[in-house]
């Protein structure tokens, strides 16, 4: 069952990502609606998953560290001695109260100093 809640909560954070472009595409009025109904689902899915012991973890923005719990896609693009951060999560980080449950996919881009 926990399987299943986890799984749902990755597919909801994906359809969430999908959504928030689109109303991005949507006039001023059309996107205050839309996005209050889309901020009651998110609750509801926070709630699910507080019920199972879960949360979500998002570290878009974030300075990368090497032991973070999440996979970097194009790491390979960077030098060791580049200063990184998380650019985009493409799965995210899923954790229970005994810690890391699911590790997460990120892209990664050079901080410009």
């Amino acid at each position: 069952m926990r399987d299943a809640v986890i799984s749902m909560a990755i597919e909801s954070w994906r359809f969430g990502r999908v959504f928030g472009r689109l109303l991005l595409k949507l006039d001023a009025g059309e996107q205050t609606r839309y996005k209050s109904q889309f901020r009651w689902f998110i609750k509801k899915v926070e709630e699910a998953l507080e019920q199972a012991d879960l949360r979500i973890v998002n570290v878009e923005g974030h300075p990368f560290d090497p032991g973070m719990a999440a996979t970097p896609l194009n790491i390979e693009e960077f030098d060791s001695k580049d200063a990184l951060m998380v650019d985009q999560m493409i799965e995210p980080i899923i954790m229970g109260k005994e810690g890391l449950v699911k590790s997460g996919t990120v892209t990664l881009r050079k901080v410009i100093l």
